[in-house]
């Protein structure tokens, strides 16, 4: 079942465009703990970047996808449509039933390995569909991961719990 929103996808040219923006100006701090940093994570099937920023109290995230070439697809739409929205990130507690049940029911489901054979039969931890069978949003599933930091103070300390 979708348990709820777990992040936004957006895209950016560079770290220091997305820090600039979710943490210089929003306040939002990092989530170092899925966002190593320098570095953030890396998505091989897009050939990205990734950054998780927390907002506030809540558990949804904003991830930012910062492409590494300008032959991906998020390259291809950060180049045609410039920094924003990529799509919708949703958990749930069991994303591959979900994403069959999804399929079922008429979504696409995205091929990520994008026919390179070096990704073909590594495991995939989400599933996506393609926009035009999601009402125009990229949807994505992910496991569902519990609130990792705990209760948080509204600047994103967390909170003793004594």
């Amino acid at each position: 079942m979708i348990t709820k929103l777990d992040h936004i996808g957006v895209m950016a040219h560079s770290w220091e465009e997305a820090s600039s923006n979710f943490t210089g100006i929003l306040g939002f701090p990092i989530d170092e703990s899925r966002s190593p940093l320098p570095e953030g994570s890396y998505m091989a099937a897009e050939n990205v970047r990734i950054y998780f920023f927390r907002i506030g109290d809540g558990e949804t995230l904003v991830e930012v996808l910062i492409p590494l070439d300008k032959k991906s697809g998020t390259a291809k739409l950060l180049a045609r449509r410039g920094p924003g929205l990529h799509h919708m990130g949703y958990a749930s507690d069991n994303w591959q039933e979900d994403a069959r049940r999804l399929r079922a029911l008429g979504l696409k489901q995205i091929d990520l390995t994008h026919g390179k054979p070096e990704l073909v039969g590594q495991p995939q931890g989400a599933a996506f569909f393609h926009p035009k069978s999601a009402m125009g949003i990229l949807t994505e599933l992910v496991p569902h991961i519990r609130n990792p930091w705990g209760a948080l103070s509204p600047s994103g300390a967390p909170l003793r719990v004594e």
